[in-house]
């Protein structure tokens, strides 16, 4: 009677440890991905008028195609980071009765690139005429200096033209 009564103790203590390293703060979970990944500047890529194979390119196959709405490409993407919230992600694009991206919806929508924010551009200066500003003058290299060394060699390089290839003769022989 002892025994089975410390064993079925020693089993319920196990099973209870075992249940709470479940949930147990150091415990690792994995970041869980399903779907599509769709970034900014894949969006920035479309322009209204592309193929589907152009589309396709660039976004990869969609998620969902419906069987209902056959000019309708779902992407989704979700993400659970390590047992958290979990973030989705969702991007429509449709297509006219002649295969070309008509229009798009969704979490995502065209904006400034990636490269254009790095270079601090926005698309409205793009699109607009700068405004008048003086032009910079660059400050010119001090005699003797290095600078003004390499200016000069780069003021006396003279202009090759480069010689055009004959074309391959393709006749047979």
């Amino acid at each position: 009677m002892q025994k089975t009564k410390l064993l079925l103790t020693s089993l319920s203590f196990v099973g209870l440890i075992a249940l709470a390293g479940c949930s147990f703060p150091g415990v690792y979970k994995i970041d869980i991905q399903q779907g599509n990944v769709v970034t900014q500047d894949m969006i920035d890529q479309l322009r209204p008028g592309m193929t589907r194979r152009q589309v396709r390119f660039i976004m990869g196959n969609p998620l969902l195609t419906d069987t209902f709405h056959a000019n309708r490409w779902d992407y989704l993407y979700s993400m659970q980071p390590g047992g958290r919230q979990r973030l989705q992600e969702r991007v429509s694009l449709t297509f006219d009765d002649n295969d070309q991206l008509a229009g798009l919806a969704g979490d995502f929508l065209p904006g400034v690139s990636r490269d254009q924010a790095i270079l601090g551009e926005d698309v409205d200066n793009l699109s607009a005429p700068q405004t008048s500003q003086p032009p910079q003058v660059e400050d010119k290299p001090a005699p003797g200096s290095l600078l003004e060394q390499i200016q000069r060699d780069v003021d006396s390089v003279e202009a090759v033209p480069v010689p055009t290839p004959e074309p391959l003769d393709t006749s047979p022989q």
